[in-house]
């Protein structure tokens, strides 16, 4: 069992009828470990830099970027909706391991950047790569938590695109791709560069980190609830403005970001 975040009807019924022995996790966000307690009678595998989250509420919660507004609430809201407990990984998954099942074999594709450790899983017989969160879908690469990584996102995604495969899954929206899915990885590549470029025409004048927030560039427009979704928009754009004065296009005035 890979990521066990869907219906869960569907996976008690899987949990009765199938041989399953182990539950493999691609990352740490609880969309993906949602329903994980009906499998704790069951190993745990998932990569080392993800134990620290699993372990602690409160480290998964700093992960996340959020202060101490409303951190009452979010404890609940993870336990209550997500089932979060505390977990320890029974075997740590490598990038570039293979792992032998009965009837083919699985490589372990290390791809940061979503978050960190996150992992892809390719099954070379069937040629099947499950690549989680990196969805090819219009919104585009997810990078907003602390550990997040721009340029390893670009790396993961890059790397994935290269492997052969003949069927390509992901956890949200599409889902399935049973063609090469070309187009989808430049559209989704380019998703990057489009924020970047409407986050640099707005620091034409000065702005300040909450004027930046403001101008949603992520979301387009104001959602509910504002709070969780400006904690998100806000963990985009810094890592934007972290990349972008690294690369000598933004720099700081006081508590300003400006375009050189």
């Amino acid at each position: 069992m890979i990521d066990p975040g869907s219906v869960r009807k569907i996976l008690e019924e899987l949990l009765r009828t199938s041989r399953l022995d182990t539950v493999w996790l691609s990352h740490w966000h609880e969309d993906h470990f949602m329903h994980l307690d009906l499998f704790d009678g069951l190993p745990l595998y998932g990569s080392e830099d993800i134990e620290p989250m699993l372990s602690d509420l409160e480290i998964f919660i700093d992960a996340y970027g959020m202060g101490v507004e409303s951190r009452e609430d979010w404890r609940r809201y993870f336990l209550e909706k997500f089932h979060y407990r505390p977990r320890k990984i029974a075997r740590y998954l490598k990038d570039g391991e293979i792992i032998h099942l009965d009837t083919m074999n699985v490589e372990v594709i290390g791809t940061p950047g979503h978050t960190c450790g996150h992992l892809a899983f390719y099954f070379r017989e069937p040629q099947i790569l499950f690549m989680g969160d990196y969805a090819l879908n219009q919104f585009g690469p997810w990078y907003g938590d602390h550990y997040s990584d721009i340029e390893e996102t670009i790396v993961s995604i890059d790397r994935l695109r290269k492997i052969p495969a003949k069927i390509w899954l992901t956890s949200h929206d599409a889902g399935v791709f049973e063609e090469a899915p070309e187009k989808f990885w430049d559209e989704y590549l380019n998703v990057i560069s489009e924020r970047e470029r409407k986050l640099l025409n707005l620091l034409n004048e000065p702005r300040t980190f909450e004027n930046i927030i403001d101008a949603w560039i992520i979301y387009g427009k104001p959602r509910e609830p504002e709070t969780e979704f400006k904690l998100i928009e806000a963990g985009y754009m810094k890592k934007h403005l972290e990349r972008l004065i690294g690369l000598g296009s933004v720099a700081m005035d006081g508590n300003r970001y400006y375009k050189i």
